[in-house]
């Protein structure tokens, strides 16, 4: 895989400002970030190993580790008319995304798993990735609003999430009813490896730190380990 398609993602998990607070920081930073796209609603499903093999692995800090999802946009129940699988691989400090096609499928009370594994089965994979969706299933549902920018130099990109919320997923039989939010705001700098030695640039500009947060950790902790 080039090396060109790693790139940075520094998270910052922020408790003690308001989202307009982070905004304001964002609009007047020196690198002149300006909005991209408009605000969406971001879902997501997450598939692991009954053992949760790769909540595990994030939580130990494995330097080379495969996250996989099916994220869509807009509305959370319904028809979900482009969903895409997306494989997250992490080498170190990098990490870099695969992104599938999947055809529309219905998520609701009536959500079959057998619908998706049916559909995996059917997609063009490296033997790879094949081999990681081998014993996967369903395990979380969650979703949040996100607002992206670009530095002007489009060097730098930030997201920030806000309204955060995490739901059980099971093969079927779901009500979506029992959620969890989570009101921390979830602000990411992105960037590509040869941008590395500027990016203090961006950061001492930013009155918050580093974290390891990950949404998946968040999730699986509050919903099933607490």
């Amino acid at each position: 895989m080039p090396t060109r398609d790693f790139r940075y993602e520094r998270k910052f998990c922020i408790s003690q400002l308001s989202r307009p607070e982070v905004e304001h920081l964002v609009r007047f930073h020196p690198a002149v970030f300006s909005e991209i796209y408009q605000e969406r609603w971001v879902n997501n499903i997450y598939f692991d190993s009954l053992s949760l093999h790769n909540y595990f692995a994030t939580i130990d800090g494995l330097a080379q580790r495969t996250k996989c999802r099916i994220r869509w946009y807009g509305e959370l129940l319904g028809q979900i008319e482009k969903p895409v699988l997306e494989f997250k691989i992490k080498e170190g400090l990098v990490g870099t995304k695969k992104s599938f096609p999947l055809p529309p499928f219905r998520l609701g009370a009536d959500f079959d798993c057998g619908t998706i594994l049916a559909a995996f089965k059917q997609l063009e994979l490296p033997a790879s990735l094949r081999a990681t969706l081998e014993g996967l299933e369903p395990t979380l549902l969650n979703r949040y609003s996100r607002k992206y920018y670009q530095s002007t130099d489009r060097h730098f990109r930030v997201t920030i999430d806000t309204a955060l919320e995490y739901c059980r997923i099971n093969n079927r039989g779901n009500t979506f009813l029992q959620r969890w939010g989570d009101n921390d705001i979830i602000f990411e700098l992105k960037y590509s490896r040869d941008r590395s030695a500027e990016v203090s640039d961006i950061t001492r500009h930013l009155p918050f730190r580093m974290t390891k947060s990950s949404k998946y950790v968040n999730g699986i902790q509050h919903l099933f380990l607490s």
